[in-house]
């Protein structure tokens, strides 16, 4: 469902448009939708107001709790179903942050990535998106909400733009603290610039070799690293937020001393903030990731050389919880082909 349905419905049950901003504002977030200082009948047409208990229900069940997952680092992970039974994950992270997922499933196919393994379901909805948050609030506060779940925002653009539109103005967001993650899609650097939310930019950069990145990433556009990163610039130049580079940490295949020096050749100088992700391991795949001695050696070598480089940890990595393995255990897809370890290190 799309947030452009609900004002549709809202306009059917007599709302103008500050009835429905009040109505979307107090579902954002997670606020009642009756009572308060002023009753509801005082000022909402009486058709809206008598189908207010049946609307916040249905608002409820776009995203519903099916379990979950806390983790020692504070993070929470959460499978959340919608409403046609479809299953998402959500993470509840450290200091108010919400990472939401955009797709069910991946059209791109990292091959380290256990949501991309199982392909393309359906696209999220925009409502869906925001019932996510929603649902989220629901537990604790959320002051940051990134777009870094299951799926590829780009993939789904419209949907996004329209959920950080209302997440970023009435849903009491940040510009800069909702994170709009990518692969890199020409369209990403198009589209977000003329919104009137800008939300920061996370771009999934993994390698600084064009060929190795094909390789991990099968089905992203065809955008080099350093085409990647010349577009990052100019919208961190444009928005005033730095970009961020993520970059999942893979033993053996991108954390040797040539990728070093070509993050160094890449990012230095430039408005950015590269984001080392020791990867979270998965059951199924045959990827693994470096010793903690080794990836804090990495970020080390970085920072002497001028590269604000952050080490961070998949949050929920005690529990078993990185992006799709709580939906791969809840409902099994059959596997990719996955490229094995020699290929992706030969061609590095």
């Amino acid at each position: 469902m799309r947030i452009e349905h609900l004002h549709q419905r809202l306009r059917a049950l007599g709302a103008n448009p500050r009835h429905a901003q009040r109505v979307l504002r107090l579902w954002a977030q997670a606020l009642p939708q009756l009572g308060g200082r002023r009753e509801p009948a005082s000022f909402l047409p009486a058709t809206l107001v008598a189908a207010l208990p049946a609307l916040a229900d249905e608002l409820a069940g776009l995203a519903r709790l099916v379990s979950e997952h806390p983790g020692q680092d504070g993070s929470e992970r959460l499978l959340v179903a919608l409403a046609d039974g479809q299953m998402v994950e959500s993470v509840l992270l450290p200091r108010g942050g919400l990472c939401v997922s955009t797709q069910v499933g991946c059209a791109v196919g990292c091959v380290f990535c256990m949501t991309g393994q199982g392909g393309l379901v359906r696209q999220v909805g925009s409502a869906e998106i925001v019932a996510q948050v929603a649902l989220a609030r629901s537990t604790r506060p959320v002051k940051r909400v990134v777009f870094m779940g299951m799926g590829e925002p780009a993939h789904n653009l419209d949907n996004v733009l329209e959920a950080i539109d209302l997440l970023g103005t009435i849903g009491n967001i940040g510009h800069k603290d909702l994170v709009f993650s990518t692969v890199g899609d020409p369209r990403v650097f198009e589209a977000l610039p003329q919104g009137r939310v800008k939300p920061a930019l996370a771009l999934s950069l993994h390698t600084t070799k064009a060929a190795l990145r094909e390789q991990l990433l099968p089905r992203a556009p065809r955008m080099t690293p350093d085409e990647l990163v010349e577009a990052g610039e100019r919208y961190a130049r444009a928005t005033g937020y730095p970009i961020q580079y993520q970059w999942t940490l893979l033993e053996g295949i991108n954390d040797g001393d040539d990728e070093i020096e070509g993050i160094v050749r890449l990012l230095h100088g430039r408005y950015a903030i590269l984001n080392l992700i020791p990867y979270n391991t998965v059951d199924a795949l045959p990827y693994r990731r470096p010793a903690a001695e080794q990836a804090a050696a990495i970020a080390r070598r970085l920072h002497r050389r001028g590269i604000l480089t952050k080490l961070r940890q998949s949050a929920g990595q005690d529990v078993d919880g990185g992006c799709g393995q709580l939906r791969a255990r809840a409902t099994p897809p059959a596997l990719r082909r996955v490229v094995p370890l020699r290929a992706l290190a030969g061609g590095a």
